[in-house]
């Protein structure tokens, strides 16, 4: 026999709201409709989420945040760019926590081959939910389309990070070497999102992009050097591209907090070693 409301009790809506998080309204009437059945409650939850967000599905992303997660004693960790739809929800707590949760799930699981995959998988803390259904419980409370957009996982070694108060951009950063100071890892990923470097080294760089800027060092010397020996103006050319390595390599920048030493010293000092890292920054082209 179906329930009437006035058996729908307070003590029941908000066992219901503890357990998904749903408007008092949504849970009062699931429990209605399921009898007072708490279970079949959350199944009736579950299933108008999957609607809310299959009908989201086809609305553009422009907006969103990067989630960090480090695991305890920066052995692994996870970053994620999560989309949204507007800056209120990019900015709303269940978002922001959502975010986190993901990148967890990236550290956990490992990046994903696409974002459908991703929201395929079984979700970390209960592999017998997927993530698809995780971000639908947020979808169906924000009522916007929430998409992986991006990700990256390193694992081994040593991992810190750094996401910037709005979300906008973060950083994950793998290093190698003595045990590491977390405070000195979330500097040098603070000092990437700022500086935006292109690479650990030069030896990380595209050697056609290095060949790329060595020509556009050579055609502005020529410019700015006629006749001058060729040879001076080979050495200008090979200063230029100097000057712009020197700006574009992690370990070879001067560090974001104190530019009397680079980020390759004070990693050094440390003990220290830059393997890799990624930065994300929300609704940039990949």
């Amino acid at each position: 026999m179906k329930i009437e409301m006035a058996d729908v009790t307070p003590a029941l809506v908000k066992n219901l709201r503890d357990r998904t998080n749903a408007p008092f309204g949504d849970c009062k009437a699931a429990l209605t409709e399921a009898a007072g059945d708490i279970d079949k409650a959350i199944e009736l939850l579950r299933k108008k989420n999957t609607a809310i967000q299959a009908k989201a599905a086809g609305r553009e992303t422009a907006d969103g945040r990067v989630g960090l997660w480090i695991a305890p004693g920066n052995a692994s960790g996870g970053l994620i760019e999560l989309r949204c739809e507007s800056s209120p929800v990019a900015k709303n707590d269940m978002f922001i926590e959502l975010a986190v949760d993901l990148a967890q799930h990236v550290s956990k699981q490992g990046p994903a081959a696409s974002s459908e995959a991703m929201l395929a998988e079984g979700h970390h803390a209960n592999p017998a939910k997927s993530v698809k259904e995780r971000v639908g419980e947020v979808v169906g409370l924000l009522r916007e389309n929430i998409q992986p957009h991006r990700m990256a996982r390193y694992q081994g070694g040593q991992v810190g990070g750094y996401v910037h108060h709005d979300g906008s951009v973060g950083v994950l950063l793998h290093v190698e070497g003595a045990h590491a100071d977390p405070a000195l890892l979330r500097d040098v990923a603070m000092h990437i999102t700022a500086r935006t470097p292109l690479a650990v080294s030069r030896a990380h760089i595209d050697p056609a992009l290095i060949e790329r800027e060595r020509e556009i060092s050579k055609a502005q010397a020529a410019e700015t050097s006629k006749g001058k020996p060729a040879n001076i103006v080979e050495k200008i050319a090979e200063n230029r591209l100097n000057t712009w390595l020197k700006e574009s390599v992690l370990e070879e920048q001067p560090f974001v907090k104190d530019e009397s030493k680079t980020v390759g010293d004070l990693l050094r000092a440390a003990g220290l070693k830059p393997l890799a890292f990624t930065r994300f920054k929300v609704g940039e082209i990949a």
